[in-house]
């Protein structure tokens, strides 16, 4: 097994635990050498994949993505989601027109008004409409889907072992981290690093936790011992809320880092100092 568990965010289902270590072992290491630590302890490093668990089987001439269009996007959960992102990109985009914005003509709240306004922010730059509506769905899959969130959870418990001191999990993998952890209470883990997570968003993600949280706190993942450090970038829309201190308590360490253009990237939030020395705190507490 390995000392570094890695967990992989939405979008990745037609990649592997292979092809994702190609970018995030030299990620990793930039990151531990920014902070100072020359070690290559990020070559003992996993990654807990469970993007095929979203990939549709092939099928005779069709195979890949589903071609969603804003029809597809449910009323409820993904909706809801999908205008709190409008409302976040246009508080920094000025090129995204607020949903209720002060217009001759107001902006309706539609789904494909929202797909619309979003396909002009720089954080959605380059997402077809149909992978974002994908990716939409990934999120409200892994939570409302029992059998499959159980699956991809067993993806990162597999992976856990005595040797395991760190786990850094990106985006809904943050998500997956923080449930299967949860889900070991003796495990050895002594640093869990979060990027651009999506876990303090209150009634969709936060709120149905597993296990769920107690009169508005979540259960702590790992003994006291344990350090919790979240790290987003003031641009990530997926992050919606950047401190986790209110929900997860006082004990997790925030910090906000810049990725530039790239504001919910991987490997831009991997190769920053903070978290390369939140890495190197969990490797030294051995």
């Amino acid at each position: 097994m390995a000392r570094i568990v890695c967990v992989h965010g939405v979008g990745k289902q037609a990649l592997g635990e292979q092809s994702l270590l190609r970018d995030w072992r030299p990620a990793i290491n930039d990151g531990m050498t920014r902070a100072g630590n020359d070690l290559t302890a990020a070559q003992d490093l996993a990654m807990a994949f469970y993007g095929d668990l979203f990939r549709p089987p092939g099928e005779l001439l069709a195979t890949g993505e589903p071609l969603y269009s804003p029809s597809d996007v449910d009323r409820s959960w993904e909706q809801e989601l999908l205008f709190l992102w409008w409302c976040a990109a246009a508080l920094i985009d000025e090129r995204v027109a607020p949903p209720d914005g002060d217009t001759l003509a107001r902006t309706p709240r539609t789904a494909q008004a929202a797909l619309r306004q979003l396909s002009r922010s720089k954080f959605f730059a380059g997402i077809a409409l149909r992978a974002l509506v994908f990716d939409l769905k990934q999120v409200r899959r892994y939570l409302q889907e029992p059998d499959l969130r159980h699956a991809a959870r067993a993806r990162v418990t597999a992976l856990i072992d005595s040797k395991t001191r760190v786990v850094v999990a990106h985006s809904l993998g943050s998500v997956v981290a923080y449930e299967a952890l949860c889900a070991l209470p003796d495990h050895p883990v002594r640093a869990l690093v979060t990027l651009g997570s999506p876990l303090g968003i209150q009634n969709l993600v936060f709120d149905q936790l597993d296990p769920r949280p107690s009169t508005g706190q979540a259960t702590w993942p790992g003994s006291s011992e344990m350090v919790w450090t979240n790290v987003a970038d003031r641009g990530d829309i997926v992050a919606l809320e950047k401190d986790l201190r209110g929900r997860f308590g006082d004990r997790v360490h925030n910090v906000i880092v810049h990725n530039g253009a790239h504001a919910h990237d991987a490997t831009a939030y991997l190769t920053d100092k903070l978290t390369g020395a939140a890495v190197v705190g969990g490797l030294d507490a051995e």
